[in-house]
């Protein structure tokens, strides 16, 4: 498919069918989300595969609550998805990465404490905290960004959920490595659109017009 086709084809299914994903597609699908951009070429960011109702039940019973599960309109099209994509980043691969000599002069804090005097001035923060822009996160955006696209590509429908509760329980059932700091950014849902969706009430907010988004030589 054209690239242009699949931005404009790209759009958030959230009622699937339980048919499975083949797994030559999602092996592609896989692979393209490791080339997505990555600052530094740091590479912070990791993947949870989940498959089949066995697997995506464990994001399902950490992140929802059984009222939810059993009253929602849109729970059983959502928990139909054959595949669940769970996005992690860690900030301290990044903060290591900015520390090194190369990236010497790339952000705001002091090298002082950073060792031999030949590695001068500043660097982005060694505490995640300082960092002004989180690179790690628009790490783990652009990895979703593929995924959502090769989706399109390869027939198939995908959605982002965001997350809000249980994250330490899910991380608990996974395995998740406590002492490297993972976060979840968000989880892709993935399979065959079943036709029954539920569409968002987003879609009927009115949207800015191009000439209020795109401004050029100055704002």
């Amino acid at each position: 498919m054209d690239l242009h086709e699949a931005i404009r084809h790209r759009a958030m299914v959230r009622s699937f069918a339980i048919d499975p994903v083949d797994p030559v597609v999602l092996q592609t699908i896989m692979q393209a989300a490791l080339r997505a951009p990555s600052a530094g070429n740091t590479a912070g960011t990791s993947w949870v595969i989940l498959e089949g109702p066995a697997e995506t039940s464990l994001y399902w019973q950490a992140t929802t609550d059984e009222a939810w599960r059993t009253t929602s309109a849109r729970s059983p099209g959502l928990r139909r998805a054959p595949v669940i994509l769970l996005a992690y980043a860690s900030a301290a691969p990044y903060v290591a990465r900015y520390a090194e000599p190369d990236k010497a002069g790339s952000g705001i804090a002091s090298r002082a404490d950073l060792g031999p005097p030949e590695v001068p001035g500043p660097a982005l923060g060694l505490d995640a905290a300082e960092w002004p822009v989180p690179y790690w996160l628009g790490d783990a955006a652009f990895g979703v960004m593929t995924v959502l696209l090769c989706a399109v590509d390869a027939g198939l429908g995908a959605c982002i959920l965001g997350n809000f509760r249980g994250e330490e329980a899910l991380a608990s059932a996974l395995g998740v490595p406590e002492a490297e700091a993972w976060s979840l950014f968000c989880a892709v849902l993935l399979g065959h659109p079943d036709g029954n969706d539920h569409p968002s009430p987003s879609l009927d907010r009115p949207r800015p017009g191009h000439e209020d988004r795109i401004h050029r030589s100055s704002w």
